[in-house]
């Protein structure tokens, strides 16, 4: 008997699961949908005034900054200049929107901007095409246009286009890209009128790690002051989320934080140093010291913290900072102490 009552509840929950699985599908398919047609709108409304204005050659350049200056202070960071700029290049490309809308259920709006890079018409129907038909994931699009996929494959004969194919697939193997990512994207909340929820972007004990250390460093009686959490940084490429970003007023600098719940890479300490060069070009003002990145590992059994300084020496970098920074045993009792406070807070 229980037995056949475990097989019904079985059956059920597969029912119920695909239930719910169609269901999310359909809702993430129709915001998006909803999404892409907003941008293209916004984006032939903002030509439709340039053309009335054209006879000032840098009305077009004033008009987007106005824009984005009201959208934002009402709407959020999601209409920023440069994504305007895109909303603008996404209609001049693409003014049919029956050419979007026939790609739309497999495409979101991350896939269209690495195709709006693409100078080349024709590559860009291309790219288009292939990426809905193929299903490639955001990170699977992104490589290809930047590894000129399109033109290899057609400069390469009949008979070898398989061999550039399947190194491509190989290469590609693993981005795929989870529907979760699509919700958890800043522009789908704001679009969607929604408040950036913390929680909702990094798991339960990330989340309560980098609070305490928030907590910690402002405790500290160092000059630090927050500055914000999960900042979220635009390149032409991809978007980023800094954990903490604070500015320590007896250093005269900004300090980032970046968790890792796993082992420290080369790709991780890259990505740090990318973010102290992006504030130092565009968050660095005059009198200003170089900004200082710290990347954490969780698991501090590992190699616990690495610190960016792109602009100084060791040498000047151990004279002038470190009186004010955490030292790596302090971080590392920091985070043990969050992380048995947080057992035990999910002990059943």
């Amino acid at each position: 008997m229980n037995d056949k009552i475990a097989n019904i509840d079985a059956h059920i929950i597969d029912d119920i699961r695909t239930i719910i699985t169609r269901a999310r599908s359909k809702a993430y398919q129709s915001i998006n949908e909803a999404l892409i047609r907003s941008n293209l709108e916004i984006g032939k409304r903002i030509v439709e005034e340039e053309q009335l204005g054209k006879q000032r050659a840098d009305y077009g350049i004033q008009l987007i900054k106005s824009i984005s200056q009201q959208l934002t202070t009402e709407f959020g960071s999601g209409y920023g200049v440069r994504n305007l700029a895109y909303f603008k290049q996404l209609y001049q490309y693409f003014p049919d929107w029956e050419i979007l809308h026939a790609r739309v259920q497999n495409l979101t709006w991350t896939h269209l901007k690495s195709i709006l890079r693409v100078t080349d018409a024709e590559a860009r129907l291309w790219y288009l095409k292939e990426s809905s038909e193929q299903m490639w994931s955001t990170r699977t699009l992104d490589r290809n246009v930047a590894s000129q996929y399109y033109y290899r494959l057609l400069q390469t004969s009949n008979e070898h286009k398989d061999e550039v194919e399947n190194e491509m697939k190989t290469l590609t193997k693993g981005y795929a890209d989870s529907p979760a990512m699509f919700i958890k994207s800043p522009m789908v909340t704001e679009f969607l009128g929604l408040s950036r929820d913390m929680s909702f972007s990094e798991s339960e004990l990330e989340s309560a790690i980098i609070t305490h250390l928030q907590k910690f460093l402002m405790e500290m009686g160092k000059g630090y002051a927050f500055v914000e959490r999960q900042q979220h940084i635009i390149t032409d490429t991809q978007d980023y989320y800094i954990d903490l970003v604070f500015y320590n007023y007896l250093m005269k600098c900004f300090v980032l934080i970046d968790l890792k719940t796993t082992k420290i890479t080369h790709q991780d300490v890259g990505q740090m140093d990318m973010y102290v060069r992006m504030y130092d070009e565009l968050k660095r003002t005059e009198g200003d010291n170089p900004t200082i990145g710290i990347l954490l590992c969780s698991e501090t059994s590992q190699d616990i913290a690495r610190f960016s300084i792109l602009h100084d020496s060791k040498q000047l970098f151990a004279s002038k900072y470190l009186t004010y920074l955490p030292t790596e045993q302090q971080l590392k009792e920091e985070i043990e102490k969050q992380k048995e406070i947080f057992r035990l807070q999910h002990i059943r």
